[in-house]
């Protein structure tokens, strides 16, 4: 842990922080309240989670408890190596670990750059009634995991989840889990562009703009038209 530690801060740049504390939204009252960065780069994160891959899960737990983001996206990093790493016992433990430690993934980035590898991987084959109970939680951040898991089932062509799950997410009042839910309905319509158009016709009038806006991202000007005028 004391080693982790000291290598961020190594790596720490106050100008950087100060961008990243308002591109996180770390002001009164807006999602990253009290979230504290250091200013460091995600590769430069990465680098250290490499590095740290063997860290146990007490160390893990204690950068989790951290309001230094940096911290947290460390310590998922590591735990992502893990499970890559992991026979099937292992994976569990971490899932396992993930799970326990919900609460601090709690931002945009943490999310979407763990929950996929780590939950979504390991549900591809397993019931997935966990992500129907995260998308109608109060928490921001577990309805945003229950979308971006499901990005693992998409890349092995698997919709039928992302497509149920953003059918609930539908009127969800916050704009992250808008463009959560296009992002994916975008990477269905790169694999397979009949079913995302399928879902869209269904539901670009009542879907918010952000959302459809996020979905028909890559399609030409005459179809994104098509769309928006509904």
């Amino acid at each position: 842990m004391k080693e982790i530690v000291s290598d961020l801060m190594r790596l720490a740049s106050p100008e950087k922080a100060a961008i990243l504390s308002r591109f996180f939204r770390t002001g009164k009252g807006e999602y990253g309240e009290g979230d504290i960065f250091l200013g460091i780069t995600a590769p430069q994160q990465r680098k250290v989670a490499i590095k740290y891959r063997a860290a146990s899960f007490d160390d893990l737990q204690q950068l989790l408890a951290s309001n230094i983001h940096e911290y947290r996206l460390v310590a998922l990093f590591i735990l992502t190596e893990k499970y890559d790493k992991s026979d099937k016992t292992g994976r569990k433990d971490c899932v396992d670990f993930f799970l326990q430690n919900l609460a601090r993934v709690n931002s945009w980035d943490l999310v979407d750059l763990s929950s996929g590898r780590i939950l979504g991987d390991y549900l591809l084959d397993r019931d997935k009634r966990i992500l129907y109970r995260l998308a109608v939680s109060e928490n921001l951040w577990e309805r945003r995991i229950s979308i971006i898991s499901t990005f693992s089932f998409i890349r092995k062509d698997r919709f039928d989840d992302t497509l149920k799950i953003a059918g609930i997410l539908l009127n969800d009042r916050h704009d992250l889990i808008h463009k959560a839910v296009g992002w994916m309905l975008r990477e269905i319509g790169k694999r397979d562009l009949a079913v995302e158009e399928s879902f869209l016709k269904s539901h670009c009038r009542t879907m918010p703009r952000t959302m459809l806006r996020y979905a028909i991202e890559r399609f030409d000007e005459k179809k994104r038209r098509f769309y928006l005028g509904k």
